[in-house]
Formats: C-alpha cells, sequence, structure tokens
C-alpha cells in the first residue's frame, strides 16, 4: 500500500520571536500553505480583531491557510471566565479566517478532581462551547496533554466525551507526537484527528514521565518519541490532514534560521515515511 505524503504546516511556536508576517512568509518560502496562530507568544500574539483581520489578510496574499488559533486553557475548567474567554477566542479566529480553535486542558499537580469528576467537567465544557464554535462554524480542536499532572491525559477519554455527546461534526482530536508518548497511550484514533503536532526528544536524561515542553525538539534522526512512526500509522489509518511543527525548546525558538532547520525536519520525516 503506498504511503500518503504527509502535508505540514508551521506552528507559531516553532520561533515566538516572529511576527504574524515573518511566520506566514517563512511558511511560504518553504512552500508550506497552512499555519497556527497563538495567544500566548507574547508581542506576536492575536489578540485583538485587528491583529486577526491583519493576519487573515497576510496569509491570503500568500496563499496560507490558517488553521487555528492555540489555545483556549483550560478549556475543562468551565465557568463564567472561561465562557468569556472562549467567545472571544471564537471570534478571533473567524476573523482571521481559521479552522478551529485548540483546548487544552488543566495541567494542574493540585487539581484534586477524581476521574470521574473529571470526565463529567470534560462532557461540560464540550457542550457548553459547542453552540459557540458553531455560531462561527468552527472546529473545536481537543488536545489531551500527556503530562503526569495533565487532567486530560488520554485521547481515549476525548474520544469517549465526542462519542457520547455525539459531537463529532464539532470537535476533533490534536494528536500531539509528544504527548501520545508522554501518556504512554496506544490506541491511535485517525478517524477523530483533526491536526497533528509533531515535535522530537532526543535527550537520553529524560524519560518520558518526566520530560517537558522545554525538551521539544524538531524532528531529526535522534528523535526517542516515534514521531515518524506515530505519523506513519494515522496517514496509514486514513488521516489527510495537516502535520504542524511544535517545538518549544529554547534551542530551535532561538535559531537565527529556523527555517533551514524545519526544512532539514521535514526531509527527515518523509525519508522516514519513505523507508
Amino acid at each position: 500500500m503506498s504511503q500518503k505524503a504527509p502535508r505540514f504546516a508551521l506552528n507559531h511556536m516553532i520561533c515566538p520571536r516572529l511576527s504574524v508576517r515573518e511566520l506566514i512568509d517563512g511558511a511560504a518560502r518553504l512552500g508550506l500553505s497552512a499555519v497556527e496562530l497563538r495567544n500566548d507568544v507574547g508581542d506576536n500574539s492575536v489578540r485583538t480583531l485587528d491583529q486577526a483581520r491583519e493576519a487573515r489578510h497576510l496569509a491570503h496574499e500568500r496563499g496560507i491557510e490558517i488553521l487555528s488559533i492555540n489555545a483556549l486553557y483550560p478549556f475543562n475548567i468551565w465557568n463564567d471566565e472561561r465562557k468569556e474567554q472562549a467567545e472571544n477566542l471564537a471570534q478571533l479566529v473567524e476573523a482571521c479566517g481559521g479552522r478551529g480553535l485548540v483546548l487544552c486542558p488543566l495541567v494542574d499537580a493540585d487539581h484534586g478532581a477524581s476521574e470521574s469528576e473529571k470526565r463529567a467537567g470534560l462532557k461540560d465544557a464540550l457542550a457548553a462551547l459547542a453552540p459557540i464554535l458553531g455560531r462561527y462554524d468552527l472546529q473545536g480542536f481537543v488536545e489531551p496533554l500527556g503530562f503526569p499532572t495533565s487532567s486530560l491525559r488520554t485521547k481515549q477519554v476525548a474520544v469517549d466525551a465526542i462519542r457520547e455527546l455525539d459531537m463529532a461534526h464539532r470537535f476533533s482530536l490534536v494528536h500531539d507526537t509528544f504527548h501520545h508518548a508522554g501518556a504512554g497511550e496506544r490506541g491511535l484514533f485517525p478517524e477523530y484527528t483533526g491536526l497533528v503536532h509533531v515535535s522530537g526528544l532526543e535527550d537520553e536524561s529524560v524519560d518520558f514521565e518526566t520530560m517537558l515542553d522545554e525538551h521539544r525538539l524538531l524532528v531529526g534522526p535522534g528523535d526517542r518519541l516515534d514521531s515518524i512512526g506515530q505519523v506513519r500509522q494515522l496517514l496509514a489509518g486514513g488521516y489527510d490532514q495537516y502535520i504542524s511543527f511544535e517545538p518549544f525548546a529554547p534551542a530551535v525558538c532561538n535559531l537565527d534560521d529556523p527555517f533551514t532547520a524545519i526544512r532539514g525536519s521535514m526531509d527527515e520525516i518523509r525519508r522516514g515515511l519513505a523507508a
């Protein structure tokens, strides 16, 4: 069976000091057609409707699609504040012409909720988010975070909630290769996946239970997460959306020329998939 060719995108976390224009221009130079914007990259964040409209204009000029704004956090702790944040972010995503909003769960070692309480809170949040996203015809990209202190570690729990609410038309998964390994999750859900985040881990002194965002590199030949294997399985299972680079390590984010390094990682992933 032939392997589908991956479609790559850039998450703004590759280099937060880049402006939105520089991110979009860089994606175009790499021959890519999509980016993810963020609301947590300091002065380069998209936080106002004027900024979102300008991003839409820049992207249109360069033939680039805006996939998402990343992120509503902590989306699964629903209250009046979260409702207001969700409404504001949904407006920003629509203004920039994006597909959807990334939804990240609470990460807190002191969060004392039981597993049943966490599941109930997740369902309550999704049910409350659905009409907000629906008003703008947006997708909710649910991203389980594999850290031990995460209130939503596995995609299985997210899929169960989406199924129980019958909301697969409104919500899909973010499969993050780093968090998939961190959660120790074996199952993949390509049919529920709307976006893939890819990064690599090379530090031999760090195990999957203790690895942090600062360890997330571009995927290279020394990657311990088997990110290429994960992508291969997703593509073989029918996934045909974007694979977005999301390294957090300062060693990547502070590069003078991140785009040359990204091109090298793209080549590494393509070689691995072809092997």
